[in-house]
């Protein structure tokens, strides 16, 4: 036997032992980067889709789920939809109909038998088509008539002739072509369907009309700061009246701020109403950064509760507003990390066991949808909320979790947010997600990238307006080109004795004048 000096062996330890942490360390390190090559390979080339099939999580026994936990449905074939009936006839009740009578012409009109003279005995049937008229321009020429007197008297009277002119109809914008119209199709086309107005001024210039991109982002911004601003600026006083909002924030570029690079990053901010709101309305804000300051600015003196992911800047707004965590949030992140594993290691997965507590929250929310305020809650307290503290104390008893790993950051998240996710079971008029905000800000991002950018902070500020008169029409099932035309024929002509408050979204006579499918004349 070779005898080693008890120090060379306890040096020979300390090697070992450090080695071993170094080896440990590295295992780690390549799971981590191994994680996020899949998650990679995963964005580019997997399913976008976050949902996960009925029947696709396993029941493990590696955990206990509550006794009332609700079991989730197993997966079943698609069935065969069935043909609707009346269908057709409902998708062209809101077209007018134009009558085209396919007739025999009068001197075929000979039986090929006999001879004689046919007679009509009523319509075989009727043949449907839709039939679309692009969109047409014409130039609109106001003739302002004069009038004089001819009365030789009057003028030696008056020492002038007398000459009386017709009223002029009022200019949307002074010495601009602008019309209603055109600034109602402009904002829609690039607010609603994403259009940037480079291509908007190619698609013009094939029909005829030369109206340059800087000429038509003008008449955007002049329109806004002349009369919508104070459609937005009701629309933000009618937001703040409700007590439940949720909010989200979203990146966008401006190029020329003063002070700030082109390559900096802006903010625009999404506030939105809750399901039970009296008024349905959606309110984007331009900011320079994400800085708390702006949602402090905006909800100051607002009391209620506020739908908010884990952004920070959410969770310091004072003790009147009670910020609602997004139980969705925690789900994606868990189910991120499950999609990464590979198919044979789902089952029984630690993910799976936090996607059977998540999804049966999910469960009991959509079989409380159509109960009142009071009785939801009470339900979320005896039934949901005995699976959401066993869902706590299973993450509390987790052991060798990676923090860096996709599966330890979802568990961080989630024990971060805890406070704000029990704020469910608060008030039975709150969610259990951000979705509905998360929606509101899609048509945002659609839009960006698109149009890309906005050129200054005045053309960032009024888009948001836009947006939010468009979104919120939308959401009141208005028109969005209907009622910016709508507005903007019925501002220029108003003064401050008006009730301005007429002309929002949710006016009886908004909603007549502005529906969507509503044809002013039937051919």
């Amino acid at each position: 036997m070779i005898s080693v000096p008890r120090e060379q062996f306890e040096a020979l330890e300390v090697t070992v032992k450090r080695l071993e942490d170094e080896n440990a360390e590295l295992r780690a390190l390549v799971k981590w980067q191994a994680e996020k090559i899949e998650s990679l390979m995963r964005q580019l080339y997997g399913t976008k889709s976050e949902k996960i099939k009925p029947g696709e999580l396993s029941d493990s026994e590696d955990f206990e789920l509550p006794a009332n936990m609700p079991d989730l449905p197993e997966a079943e074939p698609t069935p065969k939809r069935a043909k609707q009936v009346g269908k057709r006839e409902n998708d062209l009740s809101g077209l007018p109909k134009k009558r085209v009578d396919c007739e025999i012409p009068e001197n075929e009109r000979i039986c090929p038998h006999c001879g004689q003279t046919l007679y009509f005995i009523g319509i075989n049937h009727v043949c449907r088509e839709i039939v679309i008229t692009p969109a047409k321009a014409h130039v609109k020429e106001s003739h302002i008539h004069a009038y004089a007197c001819k009365n030789i008297e009057c003028e030696e009277q008056e020492g002038k002739q007398t000459v009386v002119t017709a009223d002029a109809p009022t200019s949307l914008i002074p010495g601009s072509l602008a019309s209603p119209s055109l600034v109602a199709y402009i904002a829609t086309q690039k607010y609603m369907m994403g259009m940037p107005l480079y291509r908007l001024e190619k698609g013009f210039w094939f029909d005829g009309v030369n109206i340059s991109r800087q000429t038509m982002s003008n008449m955007l911004i002049k329109c806004y700061e002349l009369y919508l601003i104070t459609i937005f600026d009701l629309l933000v006083k009618y937001i703040k009246l409700e007590v439940y909002l949720h909010a989200d924030e979203t990146t966008l570029q401006v190029l020329h701020e003063p002070g700030r690079k082109a390559q900096q990053k802006s903010y625009e901010w999404v506030y939105r109403t809750g399901a039970a709101a009296k008024r349905k309305i959606v309110v984007y804000l331009y900011t320079e950064t994400r800085e708390a300051k702006h949602p402090q600015g905006f909800l100051a003196e607002w009391k209620g509760h506020l739908h908010a992911d884990g952004y920070q800047g959410y969770h310091d707004l004072g003790a009147d507003i009670i910020v609602v965590g997004c139980w969705q949030h925690v789900r994606s992140k868990f189910e991120e990390s499950w999609k990464q594993k590979p198919e044979g290691k789902r089952k029984g997965s630690r993910e799976e066991a936090a996607l059977r507590y998540i999804n049966a929250l999910f469960e009991l929310e959509r079989q409380f949808t159509d109960l009142q305020s009071d009785e939801r809650l009470e339900r979320r307290l005896g039934q949901s909320k005995p699976i959401a503290d066993a869902f706590f104390a299973w993450l509390d008893g987790l052991k060798n979790v990676l923090p860096q790993s996709k599966l330890g950051v979802a568990v961080t998240y989630a024990k971060n947010q805890r406070k704000y996710l029990m704020n469910i079971f608060t008030d039975g008029g709150v969610e259990i997600s951000n979705n509905r905000c998360e929606r509101a800000v899609k048509p945002f991002v659609q839009g960006r990238k698109a149009w890309l950018f906005s050129n200054t902070p005045r053309g960032a500020e009024s888009s948001s307006a836009m947006f939010s008169i468009a979104e919120t029409a939308k959401e009141n099932g208005l028109n969005p080109f209907r009622y910016f035309t709508f507005l903007l024929e019925k501002l220029p002509s108003m003064t401050t004795s008006d009730n301005f408050e007429d002309l929002l979204p949710w006016s009886d006579s908004v909603k007549i004048a502005c529906a969507v499918g509503h044809h002013d004349s039937a051919g």
